[in-house]
């Protein structure tokens, strides 16, 4: 085993392959299911909004249980959709050419059809919710499926990710109040700024290869200045998240649970071993505990403004 793929989160004796029938297994792991980082980074700035938003814990309870399924799903649907047009890139890339297409574990067309599952899956939970949700749901396809083609077209794919993965944001808020606020916009910029954060730190890894097959990333763009521009960005999601808490009437207890945000920030970005790809795929993985206690912050601050 070469020294890059020791990083890599792809796993060939997980539970998928220690549990699941073995035709079934090329499906879970194109939908990423056995690594669940990708799924708390895209939940979790709904959960932001609904406890933002939610009038009563019940609201709250009902909404998270609805998102939770509509984010595993979906984000399954988004990785089928990268894979499927990275297929010939992603055999370029050591981290990467053991996923089930670029491997032929399954074929291209076999792939279109578990896409298509998935977002029928996925709109069977969005039809549960109110007709602007809706509308907002249908509109993040164009969103999903124009991610993958950034990388070949800009420098900064992981700011079109930032728009991507942060659109539940304004979800959650629609589907609590049934109109979009400034705390849905103010959350879902600060979102794009932490997706640019934990993103870059991903890209990382793949920087060489990325470089060999002509992919851009922010981690090429930034290059030996990515911890700096990194620092910006946390500093401005913390700005923003402090401008929804105020919005929203938020008091002393959200603002203390944020000190814990930043701190959390500055370990993953100021001790952030940049050239170190285990040290990368390990701060990414840590990200979604960043965006956990920015649902602290504001679940407490709501009990107790």
């Amino acid at each position: 085993m070469t020294d890059t793929l020791t990083h890599t989160d792809i796993s060939s004796d997980g539970w998928i392959d220690r549990r699941m029938p073995a035709w079934t297994r090329p499906y879970f792991k194109l939908a990423r299911l056995d690594r669940p980082t990708g799924i708390w980074l895209l939940l979790l700035p709904c959960w932001w909004a609904i406890a933002l938003a939610s009038p009563t814990a019940a609201t709250g309870i009902g909404m998270t249980v609805l998102f939770t399924i509509g984010a595993i799903v979906m984000r399954g649907a988004g990785c089928t959709v990268n894979d499927i047009i990275d297929r010939n890139i992603d055999a370029q890339v050591e981290r990467t050419r053991g996923r089930p297409l670029p491997s032929g574990q399954i074929g291209l067309f076999s792939a279109l059809i578990f896409l298509a599952v998935l977002l029928l899956l996925g709109l069977g939970v969005l039809v549960q919710l109110n007709r602007l949700t809706i509308a907002l749901g249908i509109a993040s396809l164009v969103l999903v499926g124009l991610y993958p083609l950034m990388k070949r077209l800009t420098w900064w794919p992981q700011a079109f990710l930032g728009l991507t993965f942060n659109w539940g944001a304004i979800m959650g808020w629609t589907a609590v109040t049934g109109h979009i606020g400034w705390g849905a916009i103010l959350l879902y910029a600060a979102g794009f700024c932490w997706t640019l954060v934990y993103d870059t730190i991903y890209a990382h890894q793949d920087a060489r290869d990325d470089e060999t097959a002509g992919v851009k990333s922010t981690a090429r763009r930034f290059g030996d200045f990515s911890r700096l521009w990194l620092v910006g960005f946390s500093v401005a999601m913390l700005a923003l998240l402090e401008l929804a808490g105020d919005v929203a009437g938020l008091g002393p207890v959200f603002q203390y649970t944020l000190i814990l945000v930043a701190a959390h920030l500055a370990w993953l970005v100021l001790l952030w071993k940049i050239d170190d790809p285990r040290d990368c795929l390990a701060r990414f993985q840590a990200s979604r505990w960043t965006g956990l206690l920015v649902v602290a912050a504001i679940v407490l601050g709501r009990i107790f403004h």
